[in-house]
């Protein structure tokens, strides 16, 4: 073997041997890291109350009965306050707090469940003037809501708040039952309330149609406003002028922070 074999030959076994020394040093600088494994999603917090009831815990200690039998107690407490003439006129008779969650749940909707309804329908027929093609409400109409209204102004709102209170744990497992397990119905109502509240002021003729049977808004923007409005606006300015007072009254008595122990 000559000279250069020699030396290509030493120069191949160096730069192999460099390669070789490389590769060994260069896993050892890098330790192999395991995969991440992955963690699970986290549960979904339940939506927080934003009106929790006031004063809950200082509600009667006298025992609440379950929800079968509960309209007796509730009407007995609505007439201390309303009379018993117009607990009698226009309070349902039976299964009254799933009514009233039912009714106060669908306001904001488009249509209300008449055999649902909490309270009877006032006297006397709807009216509109005018033909199937064009009409316009009745002022006779608002006088039929005015006895009931009357009765709604008289009510003392904190002390009607008081009661629900104290019912307050039938109104929400009902409310649960109805479709909403997290839901808390203390902050529905409060949510109905401030829809009502929006509910504009209508002067003049308010223009109607009747395409089938029941007489509806000609105007679509007022038609498709929630059911709880279209009521409002059917009851009259002076009459829904009322009710919103009272909701007011109502929606601050629901809605006061808890007394400071």
């Amino acid at each position: 073997m000559n000279r250069t074999v020699v030396i290509r030959t030493a120069l191949a076994v160096i730069v192999i041997g460099l390669g070789v020394w490389y590769y060994v040093h260069t896993r050892a600088a890098k330790p192999v890291v395991p995969p991440v494994a992955a963690q699970p999603a986290p549960a979904p917090e339940e939506p927080a109350i934003a009106h929790p009831i006031p004063g809950a815990g200082d509600a009667s200690k006298a025992p609440l009965p379950d929800l079968a039998n509960s309209d007796a107690a509730l009407s007995s407490a609505v007439a201390a306050l309303a009379g018993d003439a117009a607990v009698k006129s226009y309070l349902a008779a039976d299964n009254i707090i799933r009514r009233l969650v039912v009714t106060v749940d669908n306001l904001p909707r488009q249509k209300v469940a008449v055999d649902k309804r909490p309270v009877n329908a006032p006297p006397g027929s709807f009216t509109a003037d005018g033909d199937e093609l064009h009409s316009t409400l009745n002022a006779r109409n608002f006088a039929r809501y005015q006895p009931m209204v009357d009765v709604v102004r008289k009510l003392d709102m904190q002390q009607l708040a008081t009661v629900y209170v104290r019912f307050y744990p039938l109104f929400q497992s009902v409310y649960q039952n109805l479709g909403y397990p997290n839901g808390y119905f203390n902050d529905r109502l409060v949510q109905v309330i401030d829809v009502l509240l929006a509910t504009p002021q209508i002067s003049g003729p308010i223009d109607l149609v009747r395409p089938n049977v029941m007489y509806i808004y000609a105007d679509p923007t007022l038609e498709a406003r929630p059911a709880g409005q279209k009521l409002l606006i059917r009851m009259g300015p002076e009459n829904a002028a009322v009710i919103k007072a009272k909701l007011v009254e109502l929606r601050a008595a629901v809605t006061a922070a808890a007394p400071k122990r």
